[in-house]
C-alpha cells in the first residue's frame, strides 16, 4: 500500500481534486490513496501499534455516505487493535467520476481494498464490519475470495426485505429509464440539491434513526460531503438500484466464515422477513437491538459488546473430556 498525497495521484489540476481539498477527512488516523479498478480509493488506518488481525470498516451506500458512518466503531477500535475504514468509490474523499457504479464495481473495489490490508499484515485474512447495503458487496466479496475474509459483520444489512431476492444468476435491479431521468439536463443537478438540502437529509436520518434525535455531527459531515464536485453520480446509481444485487440471498446463504449480524427495530430499516433463510445455520450469529439502523451511534457498547463476544468465541479454548482410567 502506497501512500500518497492527491497530487501524486494524476488528477491534481482536475476540478473535482481542488474541490475535495475542502472537505475534512470522515474519519482520523493515517491516509492512504490507492488507484484501483474504479478509480482512486482513500483508506484510513488507526491502531496499527496494536496486534491481532485487521478489521476493515465499509460505509453504507446513501446521497451522501462517507466512512463518518462507521466513524464510532473506527475510534472504539483503534484503541485495541489494527483499524481500517474506506470510502467507497463515488463517496467520501474517494474519487466521484461519472461512470457507471454497480454492485460489481464495488466488489472489486473492495477486493483491492483488502488485498491491499492484506499486504500490510502478511497476507492475513481481514474481519470486515459493513453497514447497510455495503453487507451485499461484502457477502459477494467473501464468496468469491473467502480465504481474504477472516470474518464477516453485518449491521442493518440491505437483502432480507419484501420480495426475496435470490435470483440464480447475478444482476442487479437497475433500471435505465430512471437513470436516464435523473441525468436530464433540465433538472440533473438541481434534482440532487433538493435531495440534499439540510432539512431533507435530517428527515433522512431521523427515518433510519426511528427518532427524532440523531447524530448532529453526522448531519454536518452529510451536508459537507454531498457539496463536492461530482457528489451526485453514485447516488443516482444507487436510487436507479445498479447498487442492489438481485441474488444477495443466495450470497449469505453461501457463506462460510463465521458471520455477526445486528439490526434494529425502529425507523424505516426494519424488515428482515428473509433472515429465516440463514438464522438457524451455525455459522450465523443474529441480535436484534432496541434502536434504529445505526445501532453503533445510538449505543456504541451494546454494539461492540456483542461483536467482541463473537470474536471471542472463535479464539475461545474448545474444552475436551478425558476419560477416567
Amino acid at each position: 500500500m502506497v501512500t500518497a498525497s492527491a497530487k501524486t495521484l494524476g488528477h491534481a489540476g482536475s476540478r473535482s481534486e481542488r474541490s475535495r481539498t475542502v472537505l475534512a477527512n470522515p474519519v482520523g488516523g493515517q491516509r492512504t490513496d490507492i488507484i484501483s479498478v474504479a478509480g482512486r480509493i482513500a483508506i484510513y488506518a488507526a491502531g496499527l501499534e496494536h496486534s491481532g488481525p485487521p478489521l476493515l470498516l465499509v460505509h453504507s451506500v446513501n446521497a451522501a455516505a462517507s466512512a463518518f458512518e462507521i466513524k464510532p466503531l473506527y475510534d472504539h477500535y483503534a484503541r485495541s487493535r489494527r483499524v481500517y475504514a474506506v470510502d467507497l468509490p463515488g463517496f467520501g474523499q474517494s474519487e466521484r467520476g461519472n461512470q457507471h457504479y454497480t454492485a460489481r464495481m464495488m466488489t472489486d473495489a473492495l477486493h483491492e481494498v483488502v488485498e491491499r490490508i492484506r499486504e500490510q499484515h502478511d497476507g492475513a485474512p481481514v474481519d470486515v464490519v459493513a453497514l447497510s447495503l455495503a453487507s451485499e458487496f461484502a457477502a459477494r466479496a467473501a464468496n468469491e475470495r473467502p480465504e481474504a475474509f477472516r470474518t464477516l459483520g453485518f449491521i442493518s444489512p440491505t437483502g432480507f426485505e419484501r420480495k426475496p431476492r435470490d435470483a440464480r444468476t447475478p444482476g442487479t435491479l437497475g433500471r435505465g429509464w430512471l437513470l436516464d431521468a435523473l441525468y436530464f439536463p433540465l433538472w440533473e443537478r438541481q434534482l440532487f440539491g433538493l435531495l440534499t438540502m439540510r432539512p431533507v437529509m435530517r428527515k433522512f436520518l431521523e427515518k433510519a434513526w426511528g427518532a427524532k434525535q440523531i447524530d448532529e455531527p453526522l448531519l454536518d459531515y452529510c451536508y459537507q460531503t454531498t457539496h463536492q464536485h461530482g457528489a451526485r453520480h453514485a447516488p443516482y446509481h444507487f436510487v436507479a438500484g445498479y447498487l442492489f444485487s438481485t441474488d444477495i440471498l443466495r450470497l449469505y446463504e453461501g457463506l462460510t466464515q463465521p458471520v455477526w449480524m445486528v439490526h434494529g427495530v425502529r425507523g424505516d430499516f426494519t424488515d428482515y422477513r428473509h433472515k429465516s433463510r440463514i438464522e438457524a445455520r451455525p455459522n450465523w450469529q443474529i441480535s436484534v437491538l432496541q434502536s434504529g439502523a445505526f445501532p453503533h451511534f445510538e449505543m456504541l457498547e451494546v454494539v461492540t459488546g456483542s461483536y467482541d463476544q463473537f470474536q471471542a468465541a472463535l479464539t475461545a479454548p474448545v474444552a475436551t473430556a478425558t476419560a477416567a482410567e
